[in-house]
C-alpha cells in the first residue's frame, strides 16, 4: 500500500522540517521540564535522592556520552566537566531539533505520520532513540537492566515531546502558508 501524498507534496519540505525544527526544539526543552517534575514528584514521594544524583553515582548521561565522543572523534579534545554540563544540553537540544524537522518534512510529504498531535512520533523516537539506539550505541545500559519506572517516565517524556513538537511544528506550518509571497 503507497502512502497518500498530501497537496503540497515535496516542495513544501523544506516548510515543513523549517516548522519541525522549531518544533522539535521546544518540544526538546519541554520534554526537560516534564522530566524535572517528574523527579521532583518522585523525590517527594519516596524520599530518594534526586535522578541527576543518581545519575552522577552511574556516570555521564546519554547526551554527555555522545558530546564525549563527538568531542574526541572530532576535535581531539577530552571534555572538562564544565563542558560536559554545556555540551549534554546542546546534543539533547540539537538531536531534538533535526528529528523534529524530518518529522516536519515527512508530514508534509506523508500526512498520515502527522496523525493523533505527534503522540505517535513522540513514541517512535522513544523507541528508537532511547530504547534502541542509544543502547546500541554503548550510551546506556541495555534495556533490559534498566527498571520498568524508567522506561515508563521515558516515554511520558518522549509523548510530551511530540506532543509539543507537533503543536509548534502545525502553528508555525501555518505561518508560514499564510505569507504573502512579498513577504508580508
Amino acid at each position: 500500500m503507497r502512502a497518500r501524498v498530501n497537496d503540497r507534496g515535496v516542495g513544501t519540505a523544506w516548510k515543513g522540517a523549517v516548522a519541525g525544527l522549531a518544533g522539535g526544539l521546544l518540544g526538546a526543552w519541554v520534554m526537560n521540564l516534564f522530566q524535572a517534575g517528574l523527579s521532583q514528584l518522585s523525590e517527594q514521594r519516596d524520599g530518594r535522592e534526586s535522578q541527576k544524583r543518581a545519575q552522577s553515582q552511574q556516570g555521564d548521561d546519554a547526551t554527555v556520552k555522545a558530546a564525549s565522543a563527538i568531542s574526541h572523534a572530532v576535535l581531539h579534545h577530552q571534555l572538562t566537566s564544565a563542558e560536559k554540563r554545556v555540551a549534554g544540553p546542546v546534543v539533547h537540544y540539537a538531536f531534538g531539533s533535526v528529528v523534529g524537522g524530518l518529522y516536519g518534512a515527512m508530514a508534509e510529504v506523508v500526512p498520515v505520520t502527522a496523525t493523533a498531535w505527534g503522540v505517535p512520533f513522540g513514541a517512535a523516537v522513544w523507541l528508537g532513540a532511547d530504547e534502541i539506539g542509544v543502547p546500541a550505541a554503548g550510551l546506556s545500559q541495555s534495556p533490559a537492566k534498566v527498571p520498568v519506572t524508567t522506561h515508563a517516565s521515558a516515554l511520558a517524556a518522549h509523548l510530551v515531546y511530540g506532543a509539543t513538537a507537533d503543536v509548534v511544528r502545525r502553528v508555525v506550518r501555518s505561518a508560514l502558508i499564510n505569507r504573502t509571497p512579498n513577504g508580508r
